[in-house]
């Protein structure tokens, strides 16, 4: 009976994965290296020549899918995974995904074609259910969003407590009828959403969110929507920067400004949010630290690929500005 590299993992007490980066020289521990090698003379096992040697070609790369490069967010991710990467001497591969599945389906694909070496990942919710289920030949890292078994390394900030952050300087502020707008496709939103509901019933308010597309024009209709069915909301929390930019516009197509006629608060810091009237307050995320940290767990389960997963968890930090102040 031939012997294969599942033979020579199981014998190791590895992974077969772990097996295949002894196997084309990659990085592995040296203990790693050593259990592998002997579980090889135990069993006999013959690596075929050519096959290692395509299994050795990596190319250096790292694979960097998002969901919307449009998304000031993710460009300063990408900004920072790119430098990390440069700085060990890697290449990155970009692909955006528009929050579309079939496109994320595409691109993993290319990425097991590259033979990259590692990728870090922001998935949809319909892909992220199933994550965790898939076999990647490269170790896999999740930013922003995780999957539902914390099966892979993740970085991400803690989104429900921020969200709970705006709605209590709000409510600290005079704001009680607070209305929440949250994006539909990615695990982020949802969390979002719950800490801005939590937040809400504590402080014995009605919550009052809708979930839409996750980008400025749904945002903008959306708003504009409610702000036409009947009695108008002290303010609005909304979860990401493409929809805080739509809602800004939705309130100046309407004639409103804020914080005069309401309050808008949401997430990012980009340098426009600086500039609208007396500025607006929003959760300013360290997208940089996302980036490094995400590229540092990358390396080290490179070096350590047995290691339990590990899921990072930063903080926002509330920028207060004028948009969240109470008038009259």
């Amino acid at each position: 009976m031939t012997t294969g590299i599942k033979d020579v993992a199981k014998a190791a007490g590895v992974s077969a994965a772990t097996v295949s980066r002894v196997l084309g020289n990659g990085p592995v521990s040296a203990d790693l290296r050593e259990k592998v090698e002997a579980a090889i003379r135990a069993t006999g096992y013959r690596p075929n020549l050519s096959a290692r040697r395509l299994r050795s070609q990596h190319s250096r790369t790292i694979g960097l899918i998002v969901s919307d490069i449009r998304n000031p967010f993710f460009t300063t991710l990408s900004r920072s995974v790119e430098d990390a990467a440069y700085r060990a001497e890697m290449r990155v591969v970009l692909c955006n995904t528009d929050e579309n599945p079939d496109r994320e389906a595409m691109y993993l694909r290319l990425m097991q074609e590259e033979r990259i070496t590692g990728l870090i990942y922001a998935p949809t919710r319909t892909t992220a259910a199933s994550l965790d289920e898939r076999n990647f030949d490269f170790p896999v890292v999740l930013v922003d969003r995780t999957g539902p078994n914390g099966v892979h390394d993740a970085v991400v900030i803690d989104n429900a407590g921020a969200a709970g952050q705006l709605v209590g300087h709000l409510h600290d502020h005079g704001h009680s009828r607070i209305f929440g707008l949250f994006g539909n496709t990615s695990s982020t939103a949802i969390e979002r959403h719950d800490g801005y509901r939590s937040a809400m019933i504590m402080r014995g308010l009605e919550p009052d969110a809708r979930f839409v597309a996750p980008h400025d024009r749904a945002a903008a209709e959306a708003l504009t929507e409610r702000l036409a069915s009947g009695e108008r909301p002290d303010a609005v929390v909304v979860s990401n920067g493409l929809m805080l930019l739509g809602a800004y516009r939705a309130m100046r197509a309407a004639g409103l400004e804020t914080p005069r006629d309401l309050a808008l608060t949401g997430f990012d810091n980009e340098t426009w949010t600086e500039l609208v009237g007396s500025g607006l307050t929003v959760i300013e995320q360290p997208v940089a630290d996302i980036g490094r940290t995400a590229m540092d767990l990358l390396f080290e389960r490179l070096n350590r690929p047995d290691m339990a997963p590990r899921k990072v968890v930063l903080s926002g930090r509330l920028v207060a500005r004028g948009s969240s102040a109470r008038v009259g």
